[in-house]
């Protein structure tokens, strides 16, 4: 029988990265959800178009990779930029997004397409819904989600906001 990580430990444990994310690091980000179902595909099944719901803000933390240049031969440069984004899963939830491969990030005014989702950030080690003996599926939590991302330009998405 498990002695930590109980329901009380675990809400102690979100309420802090909660006041931290919200309050104190207070960084967001406009996640943009794609809407396979609306994006139409041609005889070859390609999409000339996709189509996204959002933006909606929400509270994470960004780690930024450098910015590297790609040169083309006929085309120019070509600019890359990995990064990568950690959700509180309570804040994804709240935000009824759940995160997949192809969605947009948008930050700085820079859009960034979800290469790979990461969940596997526990409270203890434990996951109370793959609890393989009777009493554990009180303890631990499902902590975070981790998004590794790609640059990518705002005219491939479709997406960019116009001025006035």
């Amino acid at each position: 029988m498990a002695i930590f990580g109980s329901s009380r430990d675990v809400t102690t444990f979100k309420g802090i990265a909660r006041e931290l994310l919200e309050n104190v690091i207070s960084q967001q980000v406009g996640y943009y959800k794609y809407m396979l179902g609306d994006t139409q595909k041609n005889v070859y099944g390609e999409a000339t178009s996709r189509y996204y719901i959002g933006p909606v803000l929400i509270n994470c933390l960004i780690e930024r990779g450098e910015f590297n240049a790609a040169r083309k031969e006929s085309l120019g440069p070509d600019v890359n930029r990995d990064a990568t984004f950690r959700f509180l899963k309570d804040h994804l939830q709240d935000a009824n997004v759940v995160p997949e491969i192809g969605d947009v990030i948008m930050y700085n005014e820079l859009y960034y397409e979800v290469d790979n989702v990461n969940q596997n950030q526990l409270i203890l080690g434990k996951d109370p819904n793959y609890a393989y003996s009777d009493g554990l599926n009180a303890f631990g939590s499902s902590f975070s989600i981790i998004l590794t991302t790609h640059y990518t330009s705002g005219d491939k998405l479709g997406i960019n906001q116009q001025r006035l």
